[in-house]
């Protein structure tokens, strides 16, 4: 199963490299599904490490091990092995940024044909026009029911064209797009935090995307408002999360992935692991469109 783990690592923030597109210009998803296709098609010859590797940006993250890593640490490149699980996913959700540099898909992953839970990419044009991705995770969540690999990913819409608001004699920002987009996310994910300190499930409530999706193991993907206030109450009543350790944002400034700690308490046991989501600006500003949580591994019984 595709998997991801994080832990503290200096912020990795992968700014975009391509040109911005003008706003007017509505750009399409296909390429990034398409890349994701070719990625998993690439698994049953070259393998779990030679299609990741391949792929990838040489930073990208990937999770392991309750810790965030760089893909050749979990993944050095090396032929398949002959005993190496025949690992399979799909797309089922996707989406791009309005300035076509950024973008993501998620769906159903299959392990030696079995059915084991979901995918999250997050994608980065290149400069030669090319697509490599720069984060990968994996959830529990539940892919039982979800459709299969001969159907389209549900597209997520093009986030509105965004105002540049100023005083009247007051100059036009100098910061890029892209890091103000960082910079705003971050002050809503501690807002978030405080929240959820007290309420996950209120605070989740209140920054989620309509049309977004949460995944919260092992139940299968929560799509819509009904689905999400059930789905939050299988996660405990409160979390402590940890300020953005990274991520990234779009040239235009509409799109961000994030990731940082998580700590939170089930049955009476102390847990950790890490927060992953993706944000997007939409008509009411910044909303979450995918949110998942990776527990690191337990910690081994004391002897």
């Amino acid at each position: 199963m595709r998997r991801l783990a994080l832990f503290a690592l200096p912020a990795v923030l992968f700014a975009a490299s391509a040109p911005a597109r003008t706003p007017s210009d509505t750009p399409d998803a296909a390429p990034v599904v398409a890349a994701e296709r070719a990625f998993a098609a690439d698994a049953p010859s070259m393998g779990i490490a030679g299609s990741f590797n391949k792929w990838s940006v040489p930073d990208a993250i990937v999770i392991a091990g309750g810790r965030a890593q760089r893909i050749g640490e979990v993944y050095p490149d090396r032929p398949r092995p002959p005993d190496e699980p025949l690992l399979e996913w799909w797309p089922n959700f996707a989406g791009i940024a309005r300035s076509g540099d950024l973008g993501f898909t998620t769906g159903g992953v299959a392990v030696n044909g079995q059915r084991a839970g979901h995918y999250f990419t997050v994608w980065q044009r290149q400069t030669d026009g090319s697509w490599k991705w720069v984060y990968d995770g994996g959830s529990g969540a539940s892919a039982a029911d979800v459709p299969g690999p001969d159907t389209e990913p549900v597209i997520l819409p093009v986030g509105p064209e965004l105002l540049e608001v100023r005083l009247p004699g007051q100059p036009a920002s100098t910061t890029p797009r892209a890091d103000r987009a960082m910079a705003e996310v971050k002050a809503r994910e501690a807002t978030l935090a405080e929240a959820a300190a007290l309420d996950q499930r209120a605070a989740h409530l209140a920054v989620m995307a309509d049309n977004g999706r949460l995944y919260v193991a092992p139940l299968a993907p929560a799509i819509g408002r009904a689905a999400f206030e059930e789905a939050l109450s299988g996660w405990p009543a409160t979390f402590r999360f940890g300020p953005t350790e990274g991520g990234g944002a779009s040239a235009y400034g509409d799109l961000v992935w994030t990731f940082g700690p998580a700590a939170w308490t089930r049955d009476g046991q102390a847990r950790t692991g890490h927060y992953v989501r993706l944000w997007q600006h939409q008509t009411w500003g910044w909303r979450i469109v995918l949110a998942q949580l990776i527990p690191a591994p337990p910690a081994p019984p004391a002897d």
